[in-house]
């Protein structure tokens, strides 16, 4: 799980969890009111995944995640809103460019996309009060967040409830794990591309909206599941996961920009 960060005259303080619980207020907030003389950053970057196709996963990790990417976040935001409004200050969420497509954490892409959503209402509301709303999406980090570790499809496999065994067998989900797990071992060790730019969102007098930090073939994916229509992506995805390749979605990623 990542961190909740608020910075205040050039400090920065990390709380090494945000506020999970319900009806639960940040255990920051006390120390933001004792000791603030300002408040001018907020950055979100606490989050889990958890691999497996639907049907597979239990409504408790669900529910974790969605409490802890998505919830958390939202919660760690009311905490420090006012404080966010007095100060004219700036919120970076980080989210991921799995918001636009899933390659087996569908539960990770489901929140973030919700959280790009978020970020999307809050960044207007917060405009008439000078507060600026900032979102990072990552590309495949795996190798440095650490935020998934390789999945085992033995482990896999016993916790599959028996109606989801009689539908798939254990070759198929040691198919699937290898292809997920190859996915997180092509990941960039580079984690301090996407910390420069939170300092980025945090420091320059008018952030961008989006920050997009992710190899040119990731960025040619996003762009072209935003344009071509869902049927086709839909195929393309299909087809890939079919031949258990990464790469053919990046070659017709790279196809379509020559066209």
């Amino acid at each position: 799980m990542g961190t909740a960060g608020y910075s205040w005259v050039g400090i920065t303080y990390t709380c090494p969890r945000p506020c999970v619980q319900k009806k639960e207020k940040s255990h920051c907030y006390p120390l933001c009111l004792t000791r603030n003389p300002g408040f001018w950053g907020l950055v979100n970057n606490a989050g889990i995944s958890a691999f497996g196709e639907t049907g597979w996963l239990s409504m408790e990790k669900y529910e974790k995640n969605a409490d802890v990417n998505l919830l958390g976040s939202i919660r760690t935001i009311l905490a420090f809103l006012s404080l966010l409004r007095k100060y004219k200050g700036c919120i970076v969420f980080m989210s991921s460019i799995i918001a636009y497509f899933s390659l087996g954490n569908d539960i990770y892409s489901m929140t973030k996309a919700a959280i790009e959503k978020f970020c999307d209402a809050l960044r207007l509301e917060m405009k008439k009060f000078g507060v600026w709303v900032c979102i990072i999406q990552p590309g495949n980090y795996a190798r440095s967040t650490k935020i998934q570790p390789p999945d085992s499809a033995e482990e896999i496999w016993i916790e599959l409830r028996d109606e989801e065994k009689a539908d798939y067998n254990r070759e198929y989900v040691q198919e699937q794990a290898n292809f997920f797990n190859s996915i997180l071992g092509e990941g960039s060790t580079n984690g301090n591309e996407f910390v420069d730019a939170m300092v980025d969102a945090l420091m320059y007098p008018a952030p961008k909206a989006h920050y997009m930090v992710a190899k040119l073939e990731e960025r040619a994916l996003v762009f072209v599941c935003a344009l071509l229509p869902t049927v086709v992506m839909d195929s393309l995805f299909f087809l890939c996961s079919e031949q258990q390749s990464w790469y053919c979605l990046v070659t017709q990623a790279r196809w379509f920009f020559k066209l």
